[in-house]
């Protein structure tokens, strides 16, 4: 027997009954939200609405924070602020991994150069910084 099938979640497939049904709210509280432009549905060929389970989610949100006494505008506000927070969170999971694919390489590397100070003689060969009258840096490389 195989599993029903499960759209993907931005897959939009409810129609205004449904999804009013599914979030409690009447379908012209719906189409205010979409006006407002709090919800974007998707469209049929012949303009009838569709809402996705992402759709629904955020109905559902809007809902509890207008029930808990809060504007639209601040609904507006909160919902951006969520988008916001969201893709922080992202960025900050991309730099994370960049750091410790960073930390890794260093580690690497360091782990080279030892072995490879150990079998060589010592040498030199960081740069000597001098600065000019003029303001500028000047790099001066000590000889290979």
């Amino acid at each position: 027997m195989s599993s029903p099938f499960v759209p993907p979640p931005d897959a939009a497939v409810y129609v205004i009954s449904v999804a009013a049904e599914l979030t409690g709210l009447h379908p012209q509280t719906l189409r205010a939200y979409e006006r407002m432009g709090l919800i974007q549905p998707g469209r049929t060929g012949g303009g009838g609405r569709r809402y996705s389970h992402r759709d629904i989610e955020r109905l559902r949100q809007i809902a509890d924070l207008t029930g808990a006494g809060i504007g639209i505008e601040g609904v507006r506000r909160i919902m951006a602020l969520e988008l916001q927070v969201d893709a922080l969170r992202a960025r900050n999971e991309e730099l994370q991994a960049e750091l410790e694919a960073l930390r890794h390489g260093l580690a690497t590397r360091a782990a080279a150069a030892q072995s490879a100070q150990s079998a060589a003689p010592a040498t030199n060969k960081l740069p000597v910084l001098h600065q000019a009258v003029g303001q500028s840096v000047v790099v001066w490389r000590r000889g290979t």
